[in-house]
C-alpha cells in the first residue's frame, strides 16, 4: 500500500468518528474532489501530490499534542497550566482535518522552464488556479457548511487559523477572546508547515508513519465532480 493510500485510510477513519448530520455528504464531496491529490502549497511546504492530505493529518497530530486530554475524553487547551477552552474529540478532528478544505479545486499544474547544467529543460510544477475565490479560512467555512453545520468554536477556529493581517487585527483579537481554540489551531497549523513538513514530504523526525516519500513529479488526479454539488440546507 502506498503512502498516500495510508493517509487516505487514516483521514477517512478519523472522519468516521464525526457523527454530525451532513458528514456523509461532505465526505462524498471530498472523495470526488482533489482533496486527496492536491499539494499543500505550490512551493512552500508539501508541494507534492497528496501534500494537502498529509498537511491536514499533521495539523491533527500537532493540535492533539497541544491539548490536554481529560478523563471524560474531551480536550483542554491550557495557557500557563490553566484551561482556557474545552473541546470534544469531534471538534478537534473537524477543525484540524477540514481547516484547509479551501485548497480543493485551487491548484493546477503547468509546464515551466529551468536551466540545469547550462541547458534549459522543461518541468511540471504546481500553480494556483482558484476556482472558488472566496478567501482562505472563510472559504473553508463556507465549503464545509454547504454540507454540514459547524459549531461556533469550529467555525471561528477555521476562519482565523491563518492568524491575521493588519486590516483585521481587531476582529482577530476579539475572536480569540471568545474562542481560544483559534490560537491552538493556528499554532498547530504553523507547527506543521514550519517544523514537520519539508517541500517534498515530512521531515525525517516526523516521518515514522511511513509518509515521507512521494511521487517525483506533481501529477494530480482528474476531479470529475463539479466544484459544488447542490447541498441539502443544514
Amino acid at each position: 500500500m502506498d503512502n498516500r493510500q495510508v493517509n487516505i485510510n487514516r483521514f477517512e477513519a478519523e472522519m468516521a468518528k464525526v457523527t454530525r448530520d451532513g458528514v456523509d455528504k461532505l465526505m462524498a464531496f471530498i472523495r470526488k474532489s482533489d482533496m486527496y491529490a492536491a499539494p499543500a502549497s505550490t512551493r512552500f511546504h508539501l508541494s507534492v501530490t497528496g501534500g494537502l492530505l498529509q498537511h491536514s493529518l499533521n495539523v491533527l497530530d500537532a493540535l492533539r499534542a497541544n491539548l490536554t486530554k481529560n478523563d471524560d475524553g474531551t480536550y483542554s487547551y491550557e495557557v500557563a497550566g490553566v484551561p482556557a477552552a474545552r473541546v470534544t474529540e469531534e471538534n478537534v478532528i473537524i477543525m484540524a482535518l477540514l481547516h484547509d478544505i479551501c485548497k480543493t479545486y485551487f491548484y493546477t499544474t503547468e509546464i515551466r522552464n529551468r536551466k540545469v547544467g547550462g541547458k534549459w529543460e522543461q518541468y511540471e510544477a504546481f500553480a494556483v488556479d482558484d476556482k472558488i475565490p472566496y478567501g482562505h479560512g472563510e472559504k473553508s467555512v463556507m465549503m464545509i457548511e454547504e454540507y454540514m453545520k459547524l459549531q461556533p468554536v469550529e467555525r471561528y477556529a477555521i476562519r482565523w487559523h491563518m492568524g491575521y493581517t493588519e486590516a483585521d487585527t481587531l476582529s482577530f483579537n476579539n475572536a480569540i477572546d471568545k474562542y481560544p481554540m483559534i490560537w491552538a489551531l493556528h499554532s498547530a497549523d504553523t507547527q506543521a508547515s514550519h517544523f514537520m513538513e519539508a517541500n517534498e514530504g515530512n521531515k525525517l523526525a516526523y516521518a515514522d508513519n511511513g509518509s515521507a516519500e512521494y511521487a517525483d513529479q506533481p501529477t494530480m488526479q482528474e476531479a470529475t465532480a463539479p466544484v459544488f454539488e447542490e447541498a441539502t440546507p443544514v
